[in-house]
């Protein structure tokens, strides 16, 4: 007796590859499994925590039985619609929105990195190549839906309108920084735009995530979490412990995992043998879609169905964004000792995700070369303004240091902040008291 499992070749959409996720059947090329069932009639094995048949032949699963996920996408290389019925028409005022806040992600990535080269700042991370997962995927959630960030989605706060200013006050860990200096540079936070501050290490936001949206769900307010990482940070236990809590508790989550082709200077060909960060989505239960990151659309059209399926169902859902880092990791980071300069030419040239949205936008008469020009001119201007205001800025009291841990401080923090009042006091003249300023 054999049973014969058939690809889905029709899930050339979102939705339905979604609806072939939830019908549970398989959407790899067809396959032949002999031998599922018994004979003589038996009921299936009713083992906790599986969905299976007996079988009598000795046959191991090999992790190469399967051809990969498919990628889906909206848009070719070329900014042009494949299939008109998938394309989000989104209009001309939300796609040039979409452009302007890429291209301006891109001019301050390029003006704080040879800020930090010229030791104005101690360190940045870029976001080239990758800004079609932040627009794509913020353009899709509610405002009112929580953001967990790794610390390369800068572009969705800029989405949701965090000001220049902060970007840059946080960089320069100055004053203006609402974190008064405590964190890393591109450690962005802020409450009014429902994105939690990002913390270094990495995957420790994933668990946290799966809280918030365990709570959400009790609260029925309408809402979800997307938490954002990378496909590294799979590889660390917190991400194992998020995907299955997310799925036993059932929460309205989404994970959005950018593949972008490198964790630090490890390929993800040393990282993981398997099929990429989606093939672990099944396995724990959770229905998982793999995207073109490259592809605003894509991207747009996965969250969105993603969002309507974790608030309706109250079920997670795997998103994998298939894209490249562009630019290096770091400031602290020198790509070209392992890989190739040939390589990031390549990807940069054939799919970048923003002059994939402008051939998009040129071809409906939405733009052209006096706008680009115009634009470009601007969003220069606006960022070195920004970037000016906030190197005058003096750094934050170094009273700050004793404060905001605690309501109300302490008899033993309040003597060592006196202490060191008077040490400065004395010694005034060793140290720049100048650049900094009075009060907290």
């Amino acid at each position: 007796m054999a049973t014969v499992v058939r690809r889905c070749l029709s899930c050339s959409s979102i939705k339905r590859t979604l609806l072939c996720i939830n019908r549970r059947t398989n959407p790899f090329r067809t396959t032949t499994v002999r031998a599922l069932s018994s004979d003589l009639g038996e009921e299936r094995p009713n083992f906790p925590g599986s969905r299976s048949k007996w079988t009598e032949t000795l046959e191991f699963v090999q992790p190469d039985l399967y051809d990969g996920i498919p990628v889906y996408r909206v848009m070719n290389r070329k900014g042009e619609v494949i299939d008109p019925s998938y394309d989000p028409k989104l209009g001309e005022e939300k796609c040039v929105k979409m452009y302007q806040r890429m291209t301006l992600l891109n001019t301050m990535d390029r003006i704080m990195y040879e800020s930090q080269r010229q030791g104005r700042i101690s360190f940045y991370m870029t976001n080239y190549g990758e800004e079609g997962t932040h627009i794509g995927s913020a353009a899709a959630l509610d405002e009112e839906d929580l953001v967990y960030g790794q610390y390369r989605e800068a572009g969705v706060l800029m989405w949701r309108g965090f000001p220049l200013d902060r970007f840059m006050n946080q960089c320069y860990g100055n004053e203006g920084d609402q974190g008064k200096g405590r964190q890393m540079p591109v450690h962005y936070g802020s409450i009014e735009h429902n994105f939690v501050t990002i913390s270094s290490p990495l995957a420790t936001q994933m668990p946290q995530a799966v809280g918030t949206a365990y709570a959400f769900k009790r609260a029925q307010n309408g809402l979800c979490v997307i938490c954002y990482f990378g496909e590294g940070t799979s590889s660390e236990g917190d991400a194992h412990a998020a995907f299955n809590f997310s799925a036993t508790l059932e929460c309205p989550i989404i994970f959005f995992c950018r593949n972008n082709g490198y964790a630090i200077s490890t390929p993800t060909s040393e990282q993981y043998r398997g099929d990429g960060v989606a093939c672990r989505g099944p396995a724990y239960g959770i229905a998982t879609i793999r995207v073109d990151g490259n592809d605003v659309f894509a991207v747009y059209n996965a969250t969105k169905a993603a969002r309507h399926i974790v608030t309706t169902e109250n079920r997670p859902v795997l998103i994998e964004a298939m894209t490249y880092r562009i630019g290096h990791h770091s400031t602290s980071d020198d790509s070209s000792a392992y890989r190739s300069v040939d390589e990031v030419r390549h990807w940069d040239s054939t799919q970048h995700p923003i002059a994939r949205l402008r051939a998009y936008m040129v071809h409906h008469g939405w733009w052209d070369e006096g706008k680009e020009k115009q634009w470009k001119d601007d969003c220069k201007r606006q960022v070195m303004q920004a970037f000016a205001r906030a190197e005058r800025r003096l750094k934050p009291s170094w009273k700050a240091m004793f404060t905001d841990v605690y309501d109300e401080l302490p008899d033993n923090l309040r003597e060592q902040c006196e202490y060191m009042e008077s040490h400065v006091q004395e010694y005034e003249d060793h140290y720049p008291v100048k650049n900094f300023a009075k009060e907290g």
